[in-house]
């Protein structure tokens, strides 16, 4: 009461006949009240003018705070200076959240006083906890702030204003599972070339070998970069290095010339443009952004993730942000400092990634569009996930000698580098979807393994349909009577169009679509990164989407994995170590640890059973034989290109309409059975798009994966290639036969 009676002396207020009441010895926190209506408010007891103030700050509606003012009060301040106000104090406070418990009030007719404990509580510092006060005005039977800058704080007066001094820890790392970097705080070289000054041949071949060790690049590529330019002084962006791999070699650069570089400090990516776009990247705040970080507490002009990893865990890399609360006046001098708080303590990521699989995932898929998923067959670890095309996220510091015209080059790129197409892109299955339709039709008893049927080149049960075999483009004679076994063997069309037709006539209509979504189609897998959901059309996505029922073509082509159906590499590669590992749905997961340097560990890998696929042990061991005759079987799809590789493994090719393009895109989806307890057994998922079938295209590429896996290198060479990384010719030479895509 005394203080109370103070302010109100201070301000010089005549409250004759006033009335006091005080609050509660403990406060107690303030009732909700319902959203107020602003205007024409009668509010006899002033404490109700003051929660409607304060609740509207609280829930950050300014423009309501301001028609709750007195006349006097909008005189003198327009709505535009009031939400600014505001607005810089929500901002350099970097406020989370807002509090207050009213404690006493003092009344008499005309004037008041609420007297309130306020809560600033700041991303920053921490709660900042202050008792102030509210003038109130009885303007018309109405109750008015008389606003103040103390209604804020006390120690915010006229001609103060806040100022946060914010200390920022240095950004913690992220690791792969065996702690190489995939993305640091260092020291780094950005090189370039600068053609004027290359020197004879003999120095031009030594420099060249030098690049060639140092970028783990073919001389001829870093060659062809600057060919066209020879003469000029343009600077040819090469690539970043570590500075103390740099070091090593950086006196034979500089005695044969041809070369500049600038040591640089910052966010680091080894990998370059070879590196995972689910790590991500971090780029300076943009002035879109700056707003938002600074609420955050920070001070706006700091690099934070804006992609993958990232950005995912921004607040664990960063680390709990410290500094300094201060009231200073206009001049920038201090006045007061108002509330502290030391840095919390950064923490690193350890994802599941091997870096080393990354690498030769990311470079299996060079020049092509695609993605490639791994995974940990019995655990859901992702091991690699690579898409193509891919950008180098070192550009994106801009200290770094190669970050202009490398920006610039790649703002130019139309082929959509920053797309991760392994979890973001949902593509039409093809014929992998055939594992699928084969367990639905097992699984309603329409089919038993015995069931056989004679493969035609046409397909031609369904009227006004006449669907086409992959033999015909092939110039083969058709397969012929085959068992189901053998019909995924060959991946005969005809045999899995009369398999939906069968369904749909045989009262089994939403067979397919519920069993793709039983294997996790059409809905997130849970990656921390985040994903497309895809799609699994079914009559009610018909009805809603196309404006029809669901039909018996609408069985007959997703069947085959066609129709409106979209998937992520993800998603296949989920469901298809599901099937290698006896029918869980593992979550894949890209973190394996969060910790700080001190070891303390605020999150650790666990496997998370996402369900089972619906279908029973012994109809999953069919599926399984088939997948293994693929590969196996000397007219399996892809036994062709599996000969000579000792590893036991399963899988399915598929061919998918896109459409758009001439090319269907390709695909292949397996696993591995080894059990070996020091190499896990893995599923790979390959997806290229518009460039063919999935024997010619996918195959060469999961093997090549397989190989990188269990040898650590790669051995054998594509169809299309002279050498590993070299590419020979555009179109595979002496691919077998394989499904085509619908007609």
């Amino acid at each position: 009461m005394k203080r109370a009676l103070a302010i109100g002396l201070l301000l010089g207020w005549a409250l004759a006949g006033c009335t006091l009441r005080s609050g509660p010895a403990t406060p107690e926190p303030s009732p909700t009240l319902p959203t107020p209506v602003i205007t024409n408010v009668a509010a006899p007891d002033p404490e109700i003018g003051a929660r409607l103030f304060l609740d509207a700050w609280k829930r950050d509606d300014l423009p309501a705070m301001y028609a709750l003012l007195s006349p006097l009060s909008q005189d003198s301040l327009t709505e535009e200076e009031f939400v600014s106000f505001y607005e810089e104090v929500k901002q350099t406070a970097a406020l989370a959240s807002i509090d207050y418990q009213i404690t006493a009030t003092l009344v008499n007719p005309r004037e008041a006083q609420v007297s309130y404990r306020i809560t600033l509580t700041s991303s920053v510092v921490g709660d900042v906890v202050r008792d102030t006060y509210l003038s109130l005005m009885r303007e018309a039977g109405e109750w008015r702030v008389a606003w103040a800058p103390t209604t804020v704080l006390p120690e915010l007066t006229q001609g103060t204003n806040l100022y946060m001094e914010v200390v920022t820890p240095t950004r913690a790392n992220i690791y792969d599972r065996n702690g190489l970097a995939l993305a640091v705080q260092a020291d780094t070289v950005g090189v370039y070339i600068v053609p004027n000054r290359i020197g004879d041949e003999d120095a031009e071949k030594t420099m060249l070998t030098v690049l060639g060790r140092l970028f783990d690049r073919s001389t001829g590529s870093i060659q062809a970069l600057y060919e066209s330019f020879r003469g000029t002084d343009f600077l040819i962006p090469l690539g970043e290095v570590a500075l103390e791999d740099f070091q090593r070699i950086e006196g034979t650069l500089a005695a044969v010339g041809g070369t500049d570089w600038r040591t640089y400090s910052g966010r680091y990516y080894p990998l370059g443009e070879q590196s995972s776009q689910a790590v991500g990247y971090v780029a300076q705040i943009t002035r879109e952004q700056v707003d938002e970080y600074r609420q955050r507490g920070y001070a706006g002009d700091e690099f934070v993730g804006q992609t993958g990893l990232e950005l995912v865990f921004e607040n664990e890399l960063r680390g709990q942000p410290g500094g300094t609360l201060y009231v200073r006046d206009t001049s920038g001098q201090v006045l007061t400092p108002l509330a502290s708080r030391d840095p919390g303590v950064p923490q690193a990521v350890t994802t599941t990634l091997d870096r080393n699989l990354q690498l030769e995932a990311q470079q299996a898929l060079e020049d092509l569009r695609g993605a490639i998923v791994v995974l940990e067959r019995d655990t859901g670890r992702v091991l690699a996930i690579a898409s193509s095309p891919s950008y180098n996220p070192n550009l994106f510091n801009s200290s770094n000698p190669n970050s202009g015209p490398g920006l610039t080059e790649l703002g130019q790129r139309n082929d959509n580098p920053f797309l991760d197409r392994a979890t973001d892109s949902a593509y039409p299955l093809g014929s992998v979807f055939k594992i699928l339709t084969m367990a639905a039709g097992l699984e309603t008893k329409t089919f038993t393994p015995d069931s056989e049927y004679t493969c035609t080149n046409y397909f031609e049960e369904l009227p006004g349909f006449r669907g086409q075999d992959w033999t015909v483009v092939k110039e083969l004679p058709p397969h012929g009577t085959l068992t189901l076994m053998q019909g995924l063997e060959r991946s005969c069309n005809p045999w899995f169009w009369h398999i939906g037709l069968a369904l749909f006539d045989r009262g089994f209509p939403t067979a397919l679509p519920d069993m793709a979504k039983g294997f996790g189609m059409g809905q997130a897998t849970g990656i921390e990164i985040g994903e497309s959901q895809g799609l699994v059309p079914d009559p009610e996505w018909t009805l809603a989407n196309l404006g029809r029922e669901w039909s018996a073509g609408d069985s007959v082509q997703l069947a085959i994995g066609q129709a409106s159906m979209g998937v992520t590499p993800l998603q296949v590669a989920r469901f298809i170590a599901a099937v290698g590992n006896g029918g869980t749905l593992y979550q894949p997961q890209l973190v394996e640890t969060i910790q700080t340097a001190e070891g303390s560990i605020s999150r650790q890998f666990a496997v998370v059973d996402q369900g089972k696929i619906p279908v029973s042990a012994e109809n999953l061991a069919f599926i399984q034989q088939a997948m293994t005759q693929v590969v196996r079987e000397p007219k399996g799809t892809a036994y062709r290109r599996f000969l000579g590789l000792n590893i036991d493994l399963a899988g399915k090719t598929g061919s998918a309409t896109s459409g758009e393009g001439t090319e269907s895109h390709a695909w292949f989806a397996g696993y591995t059975f080894r059990n070996e307890p020091e190499k896990p057994d893995i599923a790979v998922v390959v997806l290229v798009e518009y460039q063919g079938e999935g024997s010619e295209w996918g195959a060469p590429i999961f093997r090549r994966v397989v190989e990188s896996y269990f040898f650590g290198r790669p051995f054998t060479l594509y169809p299309w290639e002279s050498q590993i990384g070299v590419w020979r010719t555009p179109t595979p030479e002496g691919g077998d036969a394989t499904e085509t895509p619908t007609p």
